[in-house]
């Protein structure tokens, strides 16, 4: 009975070295980043920063504080009648340095998460070129089929950091750009998956055991290539952590307490001296400090997908780009089999020579 060996998923995929993924030259495909610092730092003018709504926190801030103008304009009314609503005592109420230093603190704790998940996401970055490298290199190959697997085992990184990205944001695993990086059984597989990054770091260290099986990889090499594994799996935990781990329930709600009481009681210190002028006042006193509040919230999930989160898209096209550069640069090399101490000219024939 002749036996029908089933072919290997990994090279059910694009695994040609000359292969280019679609997403690097057609930017319709990928989901173009709001935030462009990673890629291509430019200059922008003050004024023009300065006016921009995108990306600012004017849109969320300012009905807000309309709504206090008017109250206090409502007031300075009320104090042109002649009567006692100006109660300046208010102003001892909530001290203006306790108010300012919880406002610090909010805004603080968040940058530090934004931060924080910044950090991961360059350790990510940064792993998967070393480990990429690694496993170019330090593969040995015996035949185009080996070589195959190798290029594929290169995408799987990127697709680590894509799938990633997904499982942040917790979108569909129906990715374009995780379907041009997988092999069309893995992808299948990562549906069905509660945490898909992890079935595919479990891929690429059982890539790496059978190498060290076929002789193809010293223990050494294993262990330093498994430890970076383990770094990206590292760097999932960390941002699983920032993701699930909101900022304590009991203090945004007294902070806002505060905020509200602050700006309802506002008025009535100011309207004896400003008169009509206190609805304006309000108003921009209370944009300014909703809007310090309001910065602490946009930036505490740096994941998402709004124009102050971590531009993600763009990490992974990067690391899609190297991986393809690092594939291309290979291919493009006549690598000699000949060992490098054969080649060279030894001392004692040079001297022989002359």
């Amino acid at each position: 009975m002749e036996c029908h060996k089933s072919p290997n998923p990994l090279l059910i995929a694009n695994t040609s070295s000359s292969y280019q993924s679609p997403y690097l030259n057609s930017p319709n495909l990928m989901p173009q980043p709001r935030w462009n610092l990673l890629l291509a730092p430019q200059k922008r003018s003050w004024f023009r920063s300065a006016l921009q709504l995108r990306g600012s926190v004017v849109p969320y801030v300012l009905p807000r504080a309309l709504l206090c103008g008017l109250f206090g304009e409502l007031i300075a009314i009320l104090h042109a009648r002649d009567l006692a609503v100006s109660i300046p005592a208010l102003s001892g109420l909530i001290p203006n340095i306790v108010l300012g230093l919880l406002l610090v603190f909010r805004t603080n704790t968040a940058y530090e998460r934004f931060w924080e998940g910044r950090k991961l996401w360059g350790t990510l970055t940064n792993t998967t070129r070393n480990l990429a490298r690694q496993i170019w290199v330090n593969v040995a190959e015996k035949n185009s089929q080996d070589r195959a697997q190798k290029i594929s085992i290169l995408r799987l990184l990127v697709a680590f950091a894509v799938s990633t990205k997904l499982h942040l944001r917790k979108q569909s695993f129906e990715d374009l750009m995780l379907l041009d990086l997988l092999p069309k059984d893995y992808y299948f597989k990562l549906q069905n998956t509660n945490t898909p990054p992890l079935e595919i770091a479990f891929w690429i260290s059982s890539y790496l055991q059978k190498q060290r099986r076929r002789n193809r990889l010293t223990a050494y090499q294993l262990d330093t290539m498994q430890k970076m594994i383990s770094t990206m799996v590292d760097v999932l935990g960390g941002c699983e952590r920032i993701l699930r781990t909101p900022i304590p329930l009991a203090y945004v709600i007294h902070l806002k307490q505060l905020l509200l009481l602050y700006c309802l009681t506002l008025p009535f210190q100011l309207v004896a001296d400003l008169q009509w002028a206190t609805g304006p006042i309000v108003a921009l006193i209370t944009f300014t400090l909703l809007g310090i509040e309001e910065i602490g919230i946009e930036i505490e999930n740096p994941f998402g997908t709004d124009a102050n989160d971590l531009p993600l898209d763009a990490m992974c096209l990067n690391m899609l780009r190297d991986v393809e550069d690092l594939i291309s640069l290979g291919s493009a090399w006549a690598i000699d089999s000949k060992p490098l101490a054969e080649t060279q000219v030894q001392p004692k024939d040079a001297y022989a020579a002359e």
